[in-house]
This record gives structure tokens, C-alpha cells and sequence, in this order.
């Protein structure tokens, strides 16, 4: 068994960690960087991988079931929101490139494409999840 001592001192340890400290430990943990500079996801992946090498990872079966109840409660969430209206355009700079996208009857277009929500367009933009709504403005971060 892990001496749960120095685990739990390398888990206060990083919200403290300097960025290029965070992304050195990362090296030492993953094979490559994720695409974006986000301090919080940075932090929250080396703490399940500095867990999971210790204590060993959840089972594939458990996350997918945290994933599907992620998902679902998501889902609910989304459904007590305000609709967007129609003919409604949000615009977005990510990485440096302009991104528009048109509401339209319940769906969102972007480069030409339908999406059904505006987190998969963020998903697309992005290549990673995010909440739509946040994303774009449109929600304050809980913090």
C-alpha cells in the first residue's frame, strides 16, 4: 500500500506547482500534452493519475457509468435551460481564428455543418469538451 501520506502532500502540492512545474510533472505522467493551457484541467488529470498509479485506476466498466451519469445529468440540465432563439449569432475568438455560429430552430450551425447543441461545437472548435453556453459567454463559470 502507497505511504497515503505523500500522496495526499503531492495532491496539496499542485495548486501551488508554477505552470512549467505542472507541465514538467505532466511529462513525467502522460506521453502527450492536451491542446489547451487550462490550469484547472492540468491539475485535475495529475491528480487521478498521481491516484490511479497509487491506488490503481477506476475500472473501465465504473467510468463509463460516471461518464453515462455525467452525460445524463447534463442532459437534464440542458433541458430546463432557455432556449436560444432563433436567427441568434454568437461569435467566438479561439486560438486566434474567428469562430460564428447561427441558432437556428433548436440546432446550431457552424462551417456549414448542423450541430444539436453548442457544446458540440465547442467540441469541434476545440477538439475537447466543453459547455457549449460557456464557451460562448452565454453562462458565468461556478466558482
Amino acid at each position: 500500500m502507497p505511504n497515503d501520506v505523500s500522496i495526499a502532500a503531492q495532491l496539496a502540492r499542485l495548486p501551488e506547482m508554477t505552470m512549467p512545474d505542472l507541465w514538467a510533472l505532466w511529462d513525467q505522467h502522460f506521453d502527450q500534452r492536451p491542446r489547451h493551457n487550462n490550469r484547472d484541467y492540468v491539475q485535475s488529470r495529475l491528480a487521478y493519475q498521481i491516484q490511479a498509479k497509487a491506488y490503481g485506476a477506476l475500472p473501465a466498466a465504473t467510468q463509463r457509468a460516471l461518464e453515462k451519469i455525467g452525460e445524463d445529468g447534463m442532459a437534464t440540465s440542458q433541458a430546463r435551460k432557455t432556449p436560444l432563439p432563433s436567427g441568434l449569432v454568437l461569435v467566438r475568438v479561439h486560438g486566434g481564428v474567428e469562430h460564428r455560429v447561427v441558432v437556428a430552430d433548436g440546432t446550431c450551425e457552424y462551417n456549414g455543418q448542423t450541430y444539436q447543441s453548442l457544446s458540440a461545437v465547442a467540441r469541434a472548435i476545440t477538439g475537447t469538451r466543453w459547455n457549449g453556453r460557456r464557451f460562448f459567454g452565454l453562462a458565468k463559470e461556478a466558482r
